[in-house]
This record gives C-alpha cells, sequence and structure tokens, in this order.
C-alpha cells in the first residue's frame, strides 16, 4: 500500500482487519477462556490522607508517563525523531534528503509495537486476558481522532476527553449504549474538524 501512495485510511482498516484475523487465530488454538495475570504487587491499595488509591494503576501510571516522556524527547529532540516527522510529512522529499525511509517505517513500527506490548500488559493486569482483548485499540484510534492524527500531544488530550465522555456516558445511558454515541461523537469530528482538537492544517503551495 505504501508504494502504492494509498490514503491513510487504508491502513486503519487494514490494521484493524489483521487484528481481528489474529484475535480469531488464537481463539481457535487457545481457546476463548479468561485467563488473569498473577499478582506482581503485594501492595493493592494506597491511602494518602482521605484518598484511597489503587497501587498497581499507580504504578501503570507512573510508567505510562515515563513512556510517553521519553518518546516525546525522541520524536522532539533526536535527529531520529525529526526523521521520523520527515518521512510521516513526506516520503519523497525525505529521501531525497538522505533518509533511509525503510530504516525510519521499520523503527517507526518498532516504537508502535513496544508501546503496544507495555499497553497490552497493563491491559491483562487491569482486566482478565481473552484473545477479543485487542479491540480496545479502537477507542485508541477514536482518541486519535479527537485528539489529532499524527499530533502526540492530541493523542494524550483525546485519550482524556475520551475517558471522560465515557464514564459521563455510562453514568447517563448506561455502558451498553454508551459506545453508539462516543462513535457519533468520533464521527462528528471526522466531519467538522478532521484534523482533531491539536492537529494543523496544512496547506500545499504551488
Amino acid at each position: 500500500m505504501r508504494n502504492k501512495r494509498s490514503p491513510v485510511i487504508y491502513y486503519f482498516v487494514s490494521s484493524i482487519t489483521l487484528g481481528m484475523l489474529l484475535e480469531n487465530i488464537i481463539a481457535i488454538f487457545f481457546s476463548t477462556n479468561f485467563y488473569s495475570y498473577p499478582n506482581f504487587f503485594r501492595i493493592n491499595t494506597l491511602r494518602l490522607g482521605q484518598f484511597i488509591l489503587n497501587f498497581p494503576d499507580l504504578i501503570m501510571f507512573s510508567i505510562s508517563l515515563t513512556a510517553l516522556a521519553i518518546l516525546a524527547f525522541i520524536i522532539y529532540r533526536t535527529k531520529v525523531g525529526m526523521a521520523l516527522r520527515a518521512v510521516s510529512y513526506d516520503l519523497d522529499t525525505a529521501s531525497l534528503m538522505g533518509i533511509d525511509v525503510l530504516r525510519i517505517i521499520q523503527l517507526a513500527f518498532f516504537l508502535a509495537g513496544f508501546l503496544g506490548g507495555i499497553s497490552g500488559v497493563f491491559l491483562g493486569i487491569s482486566y482478565t486476558l481473552y484473545p477479543q482483548l485487542g479491540q480496545m485499540v479502537v477507542k485508541g484510534f477514536i482518541a486519535s481522532v479527537i485528539g489529532g492524527l499524527g499530533s502526540l500531544e492530541g493523542a494524550v488530550i483525546g485519550a482524556f476527553l475520551l475517558g471522560l465522555i465515557e464514564i459521563l456516558l455510562i453514568k447517563l445511558v448506561g455502558s451498553a449504549i454508551s459506545p453508539v454515541f462516543i462513535f457519533c461523537i468520533m464521527l462528528l469530528f471526522l466531519l467538522l474538524r478532521p484534523r482533531g482538537i491539536a492537529g494543523t492544517h496544512v496547506q500545499e503551495k504551488a
């Protein structure tokens, strides 16, 4: 698809389709039973004054913030990050400037897989393991649409907003119908503000 200059949406559709295929293959070979991670933490709750906090959630939140800070440093403060941003903007121009486009794309896949692996472990700790657990990646796509595709800050903003909206909708309409409203919100963003909250509109000059 990359060699044929396919639209970006094709990558999302093919990724979701491949994910569904892998989920069903796992279900065939390992069944659809629910599994759980062993208890990694001896302390489950932490009291801070009048507040009782979930200790595993605090650890996962701290690791997530650290990974996000490292990713932001790589993207905005290193030559590799500059190459990543150049390739994401224009493959041909980046190649003419001497950037190894294939190597940069491989690096992007590695970073995405590494961060996705961390997220998967955290999901497994917070919930139970089952083949369809990967369907939560759709929420990540919705958060990216709301925040702005291609924007790290937008992804963070979109994730927080999506979490708040989902909690509010679950309280108002229930967990069964809330995904419908979230999907409608995503469609509204695609129609009214396709670049998202933090995305920028770039106009090519002749």
